[in-house]
């Protein structure tokens, strides 16, 4: 027999103080479970034509339910259209409701996912295989966003430079946004045409 006692770890006397309970975290490592997390936005990239095409249509839904919001009042209509857009697009897109969005641009890659939220494009700190600089296992928002725009039918808009966050839009919805800007903007050409 030997007298070798087992070695126990600090991780192993971490384990075995924590609280019992029942619920146990099916046996996925942390670098997996965030990397789930990843997977919606990226099928998001990879059918980015699709999504452009549903947008469009989705756009033109909303412009034409102007009246209705003009006559609710946009910012009474805003919360519970926040509400949705939040959801919607924080599961497609890991949205961060900057109020800007600009997915229709970026290949359906949101940009403010990057860790310096950088609107125009990669940091330039790319890694070989893809992925972020400050977040080694996220792959890179720009590189998807490139891929992504590859696809759409208006890949240029990528080419576009954006401007920079306006932080006092953060929180709201850039739908109702969109929409009001567009409902001026057809005013304005019904007008002009007179």
């Amino acid at each position: 027999m030997s007298d070798q006692r087992p070695v126990i770890t600090q991780a192993t006397k971490v384990a075995l103080a924590k609280p019992k309970s029942d619920y146990k975290p099916a046996h996925v490592s942390p670098s997996k479970r965030a990397g789930r997390r990843y997977t919606i936005r990226l099928w998001s990239v990879r059918h980015a034509r699709s999504l452009e095409w549903f947008y469009a249509r989705f756009a033109d839904l909303f412009l034409m339910l102007h009246p209705l919001w003009k006559a609710v009042g946009y910012s009474r209509a805003e919360a519970p259209v926040k509400f949705v857009e939040r959801r919607v697009k924080g599961l497609m897109f890991d949205c961060r409701m900057c109020g800007q969005c600009v997915l229709s641009s970026t290949g359906m890659s949101c940009p403010m996912n990057c860790p310096k939220q950088l609107r125009n494009g990669p940091c330039g700190g790319v890694r070989a295989n893809g992925n972020c600089e400050v977040e080694p296992d996220m792959p890179c928002v720009w590189v998807q966003a490139w891929a992504g725009s590859q696809r759409m039918r208006n890949h240029d808009a990528i080419l576009t430079v954006q401007k920079p966050v306006d932080q006092s839009l953060r929180e709201t919805s850039a739908w109702l946004r969109v929409t009001a800007a567009a409902a001026a903007g057809r005013a304005k050409s019904d007008e002009a045409a007179r």
